[in-house]
């Protein structure tokens, strides 16, 4: 198969075209050219894009990472020969799944290539699944390491064994893990556990059957010693009844002596009734409503004359206390007016004083400083005349002076007389002593009218009371005329009002008596009846054997319904015989299983002992193939390789005796070890010899082993087409002049 062109609308390619020649194509291009997009494209052509793929954090499904960047629907065609003749395989979309369309015609023509189809694609046209295509030929992710999976490991056996690819050693350990995980997972998962389930569960049901069964018969029993004892407490019961019958004729018997003599008790009293007429109940109470009405008023009397006494005392103390000598018999307005002038006169007087005052030291000052300046003039005009009118002004106002100095002291004197008159020091003093005087006064007044308004009301309560006892002697006269005071006025209405009361009480007594006996007699009692006890005597009172009773029916209605769930039970486990055979049949079957079980764990050592062998001596021919390359891309340093059935490397030197793992390597080395097993997978295991695409695989390789691995991959194109993508310009140097090699620059 080899590869005439590609067009793809992919990634950041928008129908870019890519023609690579039938050998080795050097395809270069600078970082972010496209060369990996190419790469993807090639293998998505023929295994299609993963559309169930998800974003994640730090990757991005392929549908998603190779969208185009122009906006356009994901499309593709390649060009092939295949088979002598020229294809052309289509991809684009369907509906909203990328790459969900595939056509696959003959080139030139509409004829579809028979039995291609978008899922079997890459398979039929490069002989291998995706996993051993992205293993071998395709070298497109930078990473050269290789791993193995189930379709290599068969393909790679297959060199070693008859050649048959049908088997690999994890299939057929998977395989037999799966029969035996069938038979037995772990304690709880498998049919060996589920069939220990079952026979668990069938001997549990038989022990249980055991145990309700006795249950059964422990219920049986508790039921019939409850069924006695409900027997025997009804026999109690009734015996109850029987006494409380007797009971109830005795009562009866009572009641209707009770009655008897209450009938008579009010026949007598109504006939007392008759022989002494008295008012009405009402009169009678209106009547004792007024002897209480009375004696409220002999209280109030009584109170009124001691408050009376105590407000005359009051009174009295209040005059006593108006005295005053300094107001003589004026009252308390004519005291306040008079305190007041005094007041005004007293003021008047010490602003007098302080005026004069102020006059004499003014007069005093000015003659002073009249006679000084009269003199100065007069010393300075050498004149005695202003001297001696200086000495006259002088005098002048000093007599002024002096003259308001007395009136001064005069007004102070008369101010002073008028607060000692009254023995105080100050105006407010007086002022006080007045609004005194007239509260005094005021109290003596209010007294005086507490003591008038008191003496009134119990003159009225004393008139009050003489006529409430003549109307009570004249009310009481005519059913009982002996009575002369209040005392025997309240006994006679007393006995009067006791009457009424007495028949009232005695109809009531008869009346209740009588349906008393109507009760007794509606509750079954028959006088004379007399009670026979039949039944034994009852050892617990009535109560509490109804209790009993109750309570040993409750149980009765358990146990009853405990037994009949324990027979549902019972009757619902099933036949014992019938679990028992059952039980044996899931021991044999359960011993067949653990026997087969046993089997596959044998046949599983034994290929696990056989897999050990085979990794002993795992695919010489692979390993020899790879050694040969190896050799070559490292100038025949290392030229020996073992491979392990993980296809983990190990190298070895020429004169060296002990192997060399990869991890030990540089990465240079390393990429070449994986170059060297890719290429030998590829010439092994891929026999429809599909292109191999190389995505800067070398660029850890130094120049010599570039020359190379360069060499080697010219020489493998001449049987299979090799197209090596590359950012550096050192192959196309290596290579130029070369035959065969075809350059394109993207």
């Amino acid at each position: 198969m080899r590869i005439k062109s590609m067009t793809a609308t992919f990634g950041k390619l928008d129908h870019a075209r890519l023609e690579p020649g039938p050998g080795l194509t050097l395809i270069h291009a600078p970082n972010e050219g496209g060369k990996s997009t190419w790469a993807a494209f090639w293998r998505t052509m023929l295994y299609g894009i993963d559309t169930r793929g998800r974003d994640k954090k730090g990757y991005l499904a392929d549908k998603n990472h190779y969208q185009p960047w122009s906006g356009a629907p994901l499309e593709g065609e390649i060009t092939l020969e295949y088979e002598g003749r020229d294809i052309t395989i289509r991809r684009g979309p369907r509906g909203n799944t990328p790459f969900g369309a595939f056509s696959a015609v003959y080139t030139g023509t509409q004829e579809p290539v028979p039995g291609l189809t978008a899922s079997n694609c890459g398979e039929l046209l490069t002989g291998v699944g995706a996993e051993v295509f992205s293993r071998s030929a395709f070298l497109g992710d930078g990473n050269l390491s290789l791993t193995t999976a189930p379709e290599l490991e068969r393909r790679i056996a297959a060199l070693v064994t008859s050649g048959e690819e049908d088997v690999s050693f994890s299939q057929a350990m998977d395989r037999l893990k799966s029969w035996k995980n069938r038979r037995q997972v772990n304690k709880s998962v498998g049919e060996i556990p589920k069939l220990e389930g079952e026979l668990a569960q069938i001997r549990e049901s038989l022990d249980q059957l055991g145990a309700v069964a006795a249950q059964t018969a422990q219920l049986e029993g508790e039921r019939a010693a409850l069924v006695r004892d409900q027997e025997e407490l009804s026999r109690q019961l009734e015996a109850h009844r029987a006494i409380a019958r007797q009971k109830l004729s005795d009562r009866y018997a009572q009641a209707e002596e009770e009655f008897q003599s209450a009938r008579r008790q009010l026949d007598q009293l109504e006939a007392e009734r008759a022989a002494h007429p008295v008012p009405d109940r009402e009169a009678l109470k209106q009547a004792q409503g007024e002897l209480q009405y009375l004696k409220v008023l002999e209280e109030e009397i009584k109170q009124g004359s001691a408050a009376l006494e105590e407000r005359k005392e009051t009174a009295a103390q209040a005059k006593e206390a108006v005295r005053d000598e300094r107001f003589p018999n004026m009252t308390g307005e004519e005291a306040a007016a008079k305190a007041a002038a005094d007041c005004a006169g007293h003021q008047i007087a010490s602003e007098n004083s302080k005026r004069l005052k102020k006059w004499h030291l003014f007069l005093h000052f000015l003659g002073v400083l009249g006679f000084t300046a009269l003199v100065f003039l007069g010393i300075s005009q050498m004149g005695p005349l202003f001297i001696g009118l200086g000495g006259g002004f002088y005098i002048l106002l000093v007599s002024v002076s002096l003259w308001a100095l007395f009136r001064g002291k005069t007004a102070k004197k008369q101010a002073e007389e008028i607060l000692n008159r009254y023995g105080v020091q100050t105006p407010e003093e007086l002022t006080a002593l007045a609004q005194g005087y007239r509260e005094r006064c005021q109290a003596a007044d209010k007294a005086a009218h507490e003591v008038e308004v008191i003496q009134n009301a119990v003159t009225q309560r004393e008139a009050k009371r003489e006529a409430a006892r003549a109307g009570l002697l004249d009310f009481v006269h005519p059913f009982a005329p002996e009575v002369k005071d209040m005392f025997g006025c309240s006994a006679a209405l007393s006995r009067a009002l006791s009457i009424d009361h007495d028949l009232a009480l005695a109809r009531e007594r008869a009346e209740e008596r009588r349906r008393r006996l109507d009760d007794l007699a509606a509750q079954g009692a028959k006088p004379g009846e007399e009670a026979t006890l039949p039944l034994p005597v009852p050892t617990a009172g009535l109560e509490e054997t109804e209790r009993a009773l109750a309570r040993t029916g409750e149980q009765l209605e358990q146990i009853t319904a405990q037994l009949n769930q324990v027979r549902g039970t019972l009757q619902a486990m099933g036949d014992p015989a019938a679990l028992s055979a059952q039980a044996e049949r899931l021991e044999e079957k359960l011993a067949r299983r653990r026997l087969e079980c046993d089997a596959l764990t044998a046949a599983m050592d034994a290929l696990t002992q056989a897999n050990a062998q085979l990794q002993e001596r795992f695919s010489p021919e692979l390993n020899r193939l790879t050694g040969q390359y190896m050799a070559r891309l490292t100038q025949e340093k290392y030229p020996a390789v073992t491979l392990t059935r993980e296809l983990e490397g190990f190298v070895r030197t020429a004169d060296g005796v002990l192997p060399r793992a990869a991890l030990y390597l540089s990465r240079g080395t390393a990429d070449q070890l994986y170059l060297a097993l890719r290429l030998a997978v590829c010439q092994l295991c891929l026999p429809e010899k599909p292109p191999i695409l190389l995505d800067d695989a070398l660029a850890s390789f130094d120049d010599s082993r570039l020359e190379a691995a360069l060499e080697l991959l010219w020489e493998l194109s001449g049987e299979q087409q090799l197209l090596l993508f590359t950012c550096q310009k050192r192959e196309g140097e290596v290579l130029a002049g070369t035959p065969g090699v075809t350059k394109l620059t993207l």
